[in-house]
């Protein structure tokens, strides 16, 4: 069983950055999608951003509208972590962000095997 721990949620104020790591538990997720969703209070969980392996230590990375050009998602540890940074953070980006992973390139349809836990992303004006 895949187990996806998170970490480097927090409180920033609005501008400024923080970055988000997800560590897998097993070697197969290296060749697994892995990204984030997340969900504000009242609001439906959504995508932000996926990594898929394409071969080697190549990965493509995918973003929602609301957030390119300020976040980046990339996979380290030899592709078993993927650290999502973010920049430029605004009030409405605080959510709870959940790591979620899946055997192929399936997150941005929303078909995910496996969940992290959520960490809390907090922005103040």
């Amino acid at each position: 069983q895949v187990q996806l721990v998170e970490s480097g949620g927090g409180l920033v104020q609005a501008g400024g950055s923080l970055r988000l790591s997800c560590a897998a538990s097993e070697r197969s997720v290296r060749t697994y999608a892995m990204g984030w969703f997340r969900q504000a209070p009242g609001k439906e969980r959504e995508f932000v951003a996926g990594t898929s392996w394409k071969h080697g230590n190549n990965f493509d990375a995918e973003y929602a509208d609301s957030v390119k050009g300020r976040f980046s998602i990339y996979r380290a540890n030899a592709g078993y972590t993927a650290i999502l940074q973010m920049n430029g953070l605004k009030p409405d980006d605080t959510a709870l962000y959940t790591c979620a992973s899946a055997p192929r390139n399936t997150l941005t349809s929303g078909i995910v095997d496996y969940w992290g836990q959520g960490t809390q992303v907090t922005v103040s004006s």
